[in-house]
C-alpha cells in the first residue's frame, strides 16, 4: 500500500472515524464497477490532474507507481489532458507526476 503524506497521517490521528468512515467510502467505490487496478489508479491520476489538486495528484501518483504504473503511463494521462485541460495544466500535472517525493507538506 502507498504510504500516505505527512499531512494525512496528522489527519487519521486527529479525525479517526472521519478517516474510517472516508476510507469505507473509497473501497466502496473502487469496488462498485467492472475496472481493473491499473485503470481505476489511471482515472483517479486524471481527475486529480483534471482538477488542479496537487495533493490530490500525489496521491494519486503514489497509488499508481504502488499498483506498478510507471510515471511515462501518467505522464501520457497528462499529456491527453492537453486537448481538454490546456498545455499549462498538462504541464503542471507533468511536473507533479516527475516530482521524486510526491508528498504534501502541509502542518496541522
Amino acid at each position: 500500500m502507498a504510504e500516505p503524506s505527512k499531512h494525512n497521517r496528522q489527519f487519521r490521528k486527529s479525525y479517526p472515524e472521519v478517516w474510517q468512515a472516508f476510507s469505507h467510502l473509497a473501497d466502496a467505490c473502487h469496488s462498485a464497477g467492472p475496472l481493473d487496478e491499473k485503470s481505476r489508479r489511471l482515472v483517479k491520476l486524471a481527475f486529480a490532474l483534471a482538477s488542479g489538486l496537487e495533493g490530490a495528484t500525489h496521491s494519486a501518483v503514489r497509488h499508481a507507481l504502488d499498483a506498478g504504473i510507471s510515471r511515462e503511463e501518467m505522464t501520457h494521462v497528462a499529456v491527453l489532458g492537453i486537448t481538454t485541460v490546456g498545455f499549462p495544466s498538462s504541464m503542471r500535472a507533468i511536473a507533479w507526476i516527475n516530482d521524486k517525493e510526491p508528498r504534501e507538506t502541509l502542518e496541522f
